[in-house]
């Protein structure tokens, strides 16, 4: 390597390695439970206990008070899942502040990587879809990446792949969470409150004093997180953004002889109810598709479920495979020694498995039509498992080169 080239994919530090190490464990262990979860609601969705699973989820359950009234379903789309968005938002925010997207030389490839996997994407499907005008509300189903579910399959088939690679794949999946949650809040929220919506940015602004002032305990940020989250719903806006809102005022660094930061400790408790509570919910909840209903030959060669498919397999390994080959020959960044380009396609195929956002994106695109929405959830189910079997084989093939090396 050329000695004035900027190594991106680089040796992370110590202190990023043990956050690394941390987050990777919490999200592979969630991963595994979401794919049990999602196993769980494909098997009930296809029995017969099929109309009690519906109807479990269709029941309504209301705080008159609060003015809220949802369904089992869209409380754990609308309520649980900002927990979710808000530890995207805290991985995001550690990644600008101490990560690999702290200096621009070294973010230059994961985010242009990221958009590209996100751009292409979206690309195909609506090349795909063109014929099909009410297939186009779910443009951004294939801009997704589930991190958790793709850590488990890396975990799974590639565990003596250097870390750089792990940290790479979860750069590119917090940077996807981000243009996700904007593409919801801008282009799949309901008519806008303006009062509400006001509301909500005088809450953030008092959560933010709450955060500099350091008089952010527990007791102070709790309610007023949920009050924001409150005031999020009714403004019209999707409630999930309110955890990224939050995520990205929370304080991240330590004070008078702070052991740990707002953020740290929020992540510290946030992410285990995260992985191992609201995701496996969610896919619970979302992946329960009956395909008795509409039959499942004619489901997934609908022209949505084939664009689903190609778009997030294909779209995302190319865009992120693409980009990065692209900027590193563009400019003066160069790969790391230890990494092979088959390691970056890999993770492209990785960044495939949609699943939890784009199930959520669907849901959002397609509520009022459930054929749709079941080609939709269908075409996202193919397409996580054949994104993750092709990433296996590849993460296999080099493992084993890997092993190999090593015994000689």
């Amino acid at each position: 390597m050329a000695s004035h080239h900027e190594v991106v994919l680089g040796p992370v530090s110590d202190d990023e390695g043990r956050w690394l190490a941390k987050a990777l464990k919490d999200e592979t262990f969630g991963g595994i439970l979401l794919l049990a979860a999602a196993a769980l609601a494909m098997i009930i969705a296809n029995s017969y206990f099929s109309l009690g699973y519906s109807d479990l989820l269709d029941r309504h359950l209301s705080i008159g008070f609060l003015d809220l009234d949802m369904s089992i379903l869209h409380w754990i789309s609308d309520g649980l899942l900002a927990i979710f968005f808000l530890v995207a938002g805290l991985e995001l925010k550690h990644e600008l502040l101490h990560g690999s997207l702290s200096k621009p030389s070294q973010a230059l490839v994961p985010v242009v990587a990221a958009l590209a996997g996100m751009g292409l994407p979206i690309l195909l499907y609506t090349l795909l879809v063109r014929g099909n005008a009410d297939a186009h509300e779910g443009w951004a189903i294939p801009m997704a990446t589930d991190i958790a579910f793709a850590l488990a399959v890396l975990a799974i088939a590639g565990k003596s792949l250097p870390t750089e690679l792990r940290a790479f794949l979860l750069t590119v999946a917090v940077v996807d969470d981000l243009g996700a949650i904007s593409v919801i809040a801008i282009f799949y929220s309901n008519k806008t409150d303006v009062g509400m919506l006001a509301l909500t940015i005088i809450l953030l602004a008092i959560y933010w004093v709450t955060q500099r002032l350091n008089i952010a305990r527990w007791y102070i940020a709790l309610p007023l997180g949920l009050a924001i989250w409150w005031a999020t719903y009714q403004s019209g806006v999707h409630a999930t953004v309110a955890g990224i809102a939050i995520a990205l005022l929370t304080r991240n660094h330590n004070r008078n002889g702070e052991l740990l930061s707002p953020a740290e400790i929020s992540e510290k408790y946030l992410r285990p109810v995260s992985v191992t509570l609201v995701i496996p919910l969610f896919a619970f909840a979302s992946a329960g598709v009956d395909i008795r209903s509409f039959g499942l030959s004619q489901t997934i060669t609908s022209s949505i479920s084939v664009a689903i498919i190609i778009s997030l397999v294909f779209g995302k390994a190319i865009g992120i495979f693409g980009a990065t080959y692209l900027v590193t020959r563009l400019t003066k960044a160069s790969l790391n020694p230890v990494l092979r380009w088959t390691d970056v396609m890999a993770i492209g195929l990785l960044a495939g498995i949609g699943f939890t956002v784009s199930l959520l994106i669907a849901e959002l695109s397609y509520e009022d039509s459930p054929t749709l929405m079941a080609d939709a959830k269908v075409g996202i189910l193919a397409a996580s498992l054949l994104a993750s079997l092709c990433a296996v084989i590849a993460l296999r093939v080099r493992a084993r080169k890997i092993e190999s090396w090593s015994v000689n």
